[in-house]
């Protein structure tokens, strides 16, 4: 996106605030005229040449009201400013989490989630501080103008021979921001590589403790944080000379004007009062000229930031990052949001489930050319539909591409009769319901990760979601119960307790449609029947497509799907298909081999 046009579309998200802000910063910029003016009078007033009429005392009382006025517009121009800041930072991190919370599960993310953070984080915080100084540079912009105006009434030629060499000065430092960029960018790039490896690191700590491969991490992780530290050292190097210059312009101006002003005070055409207004005003002018200097950095900076942030988008629009939404900041408009929500789904569901259809679904993974192809499946409500095969033969590529979190590469899928547009959007609560292969736990309650933000008093449906999952006698064992601290990714927990807490997280959503990829795996067998005969009786009418090759989910199947080689190979009840698929007789008997 360009920097300009995503600048303006933040001012326009609201307007209002930015005005509010713009003018604060407007009128604390132009304070300093007034008490540079009454400086002028008090020292000329001590030369008898002031023309205001006023005692010193008067001006000095004027002084100091001029100065609590300022600060009180500075702690006004403050609130607007955390105010207007912080509502753009949300809107584009908003905007960031819905686009890739929208993406097939498959590519939510070009990046490690650490380099992910790095963005929302560092890249959003640039672009947040580009449009907050747009509104200093505005004000310091009116103020350069009203000063240099007083000034050259005064004495132009000085006003001249003193301020050019300053913007001359700055303006040489400005060509050097092209360096800066450069250096922010590898910053940015270097922090991104050290929370990418940190990330990886946590998620993977069992597999480097087997592969006894932490010292190679840790150097891996040591060779990042030198680069970091590198390129971050030449980035704040550079800033600060940068700023050195700025500031030290200030001491350049004051030199210039005493060299100028003394032979000009001989000769009378220059009072006291003048130089002092000089001087006064020089160091607001120095800080327009720094601060435009300032955000013209920031402005190259947030070009490089929003280019790293359109990798997120990964081809979408730009201006996805911008668009206008709605940031419930009120207490309570959370809750009243996901009701919102809630009611939305369901109201755009229609009727509920009767028939699911797909045809002709078809997608192939990008790396290798597998995947599956030309798939019809029909679920009718109520129905349960096991999918096996043998292991790569596309039976989760077949369940993700239906739901959307694999992008499919053609054919389609009706809901009822109706087409479905957006998988991904559309198969969600309550309409459907779905637990993965590998459960996604958190690091916090038992309860918390059940409900995964579900709200509502009702305990009976978290009950019955915990006996339906067969959890209910390892919660009775579990030190807290359903308030244990389950830790990182389910640590605490069994393979076993892990599968049947996302379970319960599916079943405690009520849901029209509830697809289990290979839930048992990791299940006794005792246990794994109790699981299929309470979800058989106890799923109230609602359609169920599991992934598995376990006898006790077979045995339950209305309808079971062969997969082979990402192509529906056979299908029908067990019976018909122990006489018609050799792949399905292989994974029968092998199981009773195996269990026998």
């Amino acid at each position: 996106m360009n920097p300009f046009r995503f600048l303006w579309r933040m001012i326009r998200f609201r307007p209002g605030l930015y005005g509010i802000n713009a003018f604060a910063w407007v009128m604390i910029a132009l304070a300093p005229v007034v008490p540079g003016l009454l400086t002028k009078q008090f020292f000329d007033s001590l030369t008898g040449s002031s023309t205001l009429g006023f005692g010193t005392g008067s001006i000095v009382a004027l002084l100091i009201g001029a100065a609590v006025g300022r600060v009180a517009l500075i702690v006004f121009g403050f609130i607007t400013d955390v105010h207007f800041r912080f509502r753009m930072g949300m809107l584009v991190r908003r905007n960031l989490l819905e686009h890739v919370l929208g993406q097939p599960g498959a590519r939510a993310i070009p990046c490690s989630p650490g380099e992910a953070i790095s963005y929302f984080r560092d890249d959003v915080d640039q672009c947040e501080e580009a449009a907050s100084w747009s509104v200093d540079t505005l004000g310091m912009v009116c103020f350069a103008a009203v000063s240099s105006f007083i000034l050259v009434r005064i004495d132009a030629q000085m006003t001249l021979l003193v301020f050019l060499p300053l913007v001359l000065v700055v303006t040489a430092a400005q060509l050097a921001t092209s360096r800066l960029q450069k250096y922010r960018a590898a910053s940015r790039e270097a922090t991104a590589r050290v929370t990418g490896a940190i990330s990886e690191m946590f998620a993977n700590v069992q597999a480097i403790q087997v592969a006894g491969a932490e010292a190679r991490v840790i150097d891996r992780f040591k060779r990042f944080s030198e680069d970091r530290r590198k390129t971050m050292l030449k980035d704040r190097l550079m800033g600060d000379a940068l700023t050195s210059v700025f500031a030290n312009s200030v001491n350049l101006g004051t030199g210039l004007i005493l060299l100028l002003a003394g032979q000009k005070m001989r000769s009378g055409a220059f009072t006291v009062g003048d130089f002092s207004l000089f001087v006064y005003y020089l160091t607001f002018v120095t800080q327009f000229i720094t601060n435009a200097g300032r955000f013209m950095a920031y402005f190259k900076q947030m070009g490089v930031s929003l280019v790293r942030l359109a990798e997120l988008l990964q081809g979408a629009s730009p201006d996805k990052l911008t668009r206008f939404a709605a940031l419930p900041l009120k207490k309570g408009g959370r809750g009243q949001n996901a009701a919102e929500a809630s009611r939305a789904v369901s109201s755009a569901a229609g009727e509920w489930l009767d028939t699911l259809e797909a045809e002709g679904l078809t997608y192939r993974f990008p790396e290798t050319g597998r995947g599956i192809s030309g798939i019809n499946l029909r679920l009718e409500k109520g129905s349960f539909t096991v999918v096996t095969g043998m292991i790569g033969s596309g039976k989760t590529t077949l369940v993700r591409t239906l739901l959307g979190l694999l992008p499919k590469d053609g054919g389609t899928i009706r809901w009822n009769g109706s087409l479905v547009e957006d998988p991904a959007s559309f198969f969600v609560p309550p309409r459907s319901a779905y637990t993965a292969q590998v459960p996604r736990l958190y690091s916090d309650t038992l309860r918390n990760n059940i409900l995964l933000g579900l709200g509502g008093g009702d305990d009976s449906r978290l009950q019955l979601a915990i006996h339906s999952a067969v959890m209910e006698d390892d919660i009775v064992r579990l030190r807290d119960g359903l308030e244990t601290m389950i830790g990182p990714r389910g640590v605490k927990l069994s393979g076993g307790q892990a599968q049947r807490t996302a379970a319960a997280r599916m079943l405690v959503r009520d849901a029209e449609l509830y697809v289990f990829d290979d839930l048992s795996s990791a299940l006794d067998v005792e246990t794994e029947r109790k699981l299929w005969e309470r979800l058989f009786r106890e799923r109230g009418g609602a359609a169920c497509l599991v992934v598995s090759h376990r006898k006790a989910a077979l045995m339950h199947a209305d309808h079971i799907i062969v997969m082979n080689n990402g192509r529906i190979e056979a299908e029908g009840s067990a019976e018909r298909l122990l006489a018609v698929s050799p792949s399905f007789r292989k994974l029968w008997h092998g199981e009773n081999e195996t269990a026998g």
